[in-house]
């Protein structure tokens, strides 16, 4: 970071938007009009539109003191592509809107746009608009993305069927034991400022709270494999909380599987170091990004191809209920957890 500061005052609004936006280029045929007009203008030429939006709070859903600005940029676009792809569609243009206190320097903001131009590189999305405004203390993001599909490809979360596979990609738990570790540092270093944060060593379980990616990958395997889920989402709160929306929204029951569940070796190391249930982690920790998806049963033999998919249970008929089985084959139910890690 330089040492120079400069007032954003100093810039006006749209000398900022302009110093902000200056550097993206669109990468989609489907951007008409970008950034520096009244609106913009997008065509999607005869495909289905899918929009989302999401809204990033200083103090609830992250903390400046052990998040990089960068990472903070990158993470508010991946977690709104992810919302896109889980509903099995292409992200191609984002909006993002900032309220920001004069706390914040021109040079910190470059940092934070760094991140955000970064994501959007690497996802092909374009930064198409936005509003910056001024806000009493903390920061605020807004951001909206928008993508495309086929019609008719989009999968919803109200359609899984009875027998269906329970799937996931990657593994869960990771960024609520990143989460953990950093709130137990901060405590540390509020205590005794003289003693250095130890992360002992932990960058996997950091870098899948302060910069996880989306499952673009995922997504083109599907389209590749020509594989349409039934039913899908992406973890943001947990993947018990995520289950029991399918399951709600399609009238159904699941059955998911304690020894099925993917956990990284560092995830479960930490979870054991830190005395924590690595299955209570991978079931009620969120903010993984990963998908949970259903899929028939005769498509089973085209995910196996894929290592990064995990079958972790089934659909079942609603009367028997949202159930885990142990690896001791004990039986309980799923509740709905959630990631309430943030809530003060």
């Amino acid at each position: 970071m330089s040492e120079n500061r400069t007032e954003i005052a100093s810039l006006g609004e749209f000398g900022l938007i302009e110093h902000l936006t200056k550097n993206f280029e669109t990468q989609q045929a489907s951007t008409v009009v970008s950034v520096g007009d009244d609106a913009a203008v997008i065509d999607h030429f005869g495909k289905q539109t899918v929009v989302t939006t999401d809204l990033l709070i200083e103090g609830i859903h992250f903390d400046l003191m052990y998040t990089p600005l960068k990472h903070l940029g990158y993470k508010s676009v991946v977690v709104n592509v992810s919302d896109i792809y889980a509903m099995n569609a292409t992200p191609t243009q984002i909006t993002m809107s900032i309220g920001i206190s004069n706390r914040f320097s021109l040079e910190a903001l470059d940092e934070f746009y760094e991140g955000v131009y970064l994501a959007c590189e690497k996802y092909g999305v374009d930064l198409i608009g936005g509003d910056t405004s001024a806000s009493q203390k903390g920061f605020i993001i807004s951001v909206t993305a928008i993508g495309e599909v086929s019609p008719g490809q989009f999968v919803q979360r109200s359609t899984a069927n009875v027998g269906d596979l329970v799937c996931v990609s990657g593994d869960l738990g990771g960024a609520f034991l990143g989460l953990t570790l950093l709130e137990r540092e901060k405590k540390i270093y509020l205590e005794s400022p003289q003693v250095q944060p130890d992360l002992e060593n932990e960058s996997y379980i950091v870098g899948r709270l302060l910069k996880p990616e989306a499952r673009k990958d995922i997504i083109q395997f599907f389209e590749q494999q020509q594989i349409r889920p039934t039913a899908m989402m992406d973890v943001s709160d947990g993947i018990s909380s995520e289950i029991l929306h399918i399951c709600r929204q399609s009238k159904t029951g699941c059955r998911l599987f304690e020894e099925k569940l993917p956990i990284a070796e560092p995830s479960r190391a930490a979870a054991f170091k830190f005395g924590l249930d690595p299955t209570v982690c991978a079931l009620n920790g969120g903010e993984d990004y990963e998908l949970i998806f259903t899929l028939k049963q005769e498509d089973h033999e085209k995910i196996t191809l894929n290592e990064e998919i995990s079958v972790i249970g089934y659909i079942t008929d609603l009367e028997e209920g949202h159930k885990l089985q142990t690896k001791g084959g004990n039986v309980f139910n799923i509740t709905a957890q959630g990631w309430n890690a943030f809530h003060k």
